[in-house]
């Protein structure tokens, strides 16, 4: 195997697990704080409403939003790394 193509594939096995990653931890955001741990957060609460209903409505959003700039930040870093970077 050529160091191109090894390269290519540690590369590509780089991203995947950037992207699993990020989708686990937007599934334990969303899933978790909305539905499985409702019951624990419903007595807390925010902005006139429990912090279980917060999670489910705004907190998903926002944590998905953190997670796109994470994920653009962390490949700018994979690129440089393998020397796939723009500049």
């Amino acid at each position: 195997m050529s160091d191109h193509t090894e390269n290519q594939e540690n590369y590509w096995r780089a991203n995947v697990r950037l992207i699993a990653g990020c989708l686990i931890i937007w599934a334990l955001v969303s899933y978790g704080g909305g539905m499985i741990f409702r019951p624990l957060l419903s007595g807390i609460p925010v902005g006139g409403t429990d912090l279980g209903f917060w999670f489910a409505q705004q907190g998903s959003i926002i944590t998905f939003i953190l997670i796109t700039f994470f994920y653009a930040w962390k490949m700018n870093q994979l690129d440089k790394e393998f020397g796939l970077d723009e500049e």
